[in-house]
Formats: structure tokens, C-alpha cells, sequence
């Protein structure tokens, strides 16, 4: 991952309501939940949540699908969220003689 999209990523990540809303679908599991129960759960409601929503989305971190008239937020792109756990994690160690923490 170049560290321009990565950059990107993390500054989507810069609020606490974000990181919350990404953590309460990161819990919820790959069924994701609807606006409606992720408001619930995260404490962030209405149009608060559909910006926040808006920003995770466009840096790959969540996805969006609709099942009949109801949004769900599909929980993370779980994929992307490791390939950006991996980026910070790449180099763990290299420059010194211990043993890399990032295995256990």
C-alpha cells in the first residue's frame, strides 16, 4: 500500500465517532447492520452517521449495499482494514535484534 493511501485511510479514521462506527461494524461481523441498529450501537445517528459513513466509504473501509428498502452497511472491507494493519506493521522489528511482537 503506498503511504499516500494509507495516509488517506488513517485521516478517515481521525474521529472518534468514525473509529467508533468502524469498530461497532468490525463487531458486528460480515452480516453488517442496518443505518438504523448501527446508529443504536455506536451512539451516532441521522445525518451525523451517513457523513461519517460517507468518508469511510469513499476510503474503501466500509461498504454500502441495500437489502429491499433498508441500507446496510456491509460491516468493513476487512480486507482493506489488514492491508492497513500490515502497512503499520510491515517493518515491525527490523532494526533491531528482538523478536517482532507483531506475530503474537
Amino acid at each position: 500500500m503506498p503511504p499516500e493511501v494509507a495516509a488517506s485511510k488513517f485521516a478517515a479514521l481521525g474521529s472518534e465517532q468514525r473509529l467508533g462506527v468502524l469498530q461497532t461494524l468490525v463487531r458486528a461481523g460480515d452480516d453488517g447492520l442496518s443505518m438504523g441498529a448501527l446508529g443504536e450501537r455506536s451512539g451516532v445517528t441521522g445525518s451525523t452517521l451517513t457523513h461519517h459513513l460517507k468518508i469511510l466509504s469513499h476510503a474503501g473501509l466500509v461498504t454500502q449495499t441495500r437489502q429491499g428498502r433498508n441500507l446496510i452497511c456491509v460491516a468493513v472491507a476487512y480486507e482493506e482494514v489488514q492491508k492497513l494493519s500490515h502497512f503499520l506493521l510491515r517493518n515491525c522489528c527490523v532494526d533491531t535484534n528482538h523478536e517482532c511482537q507483531k506475530d503474537g
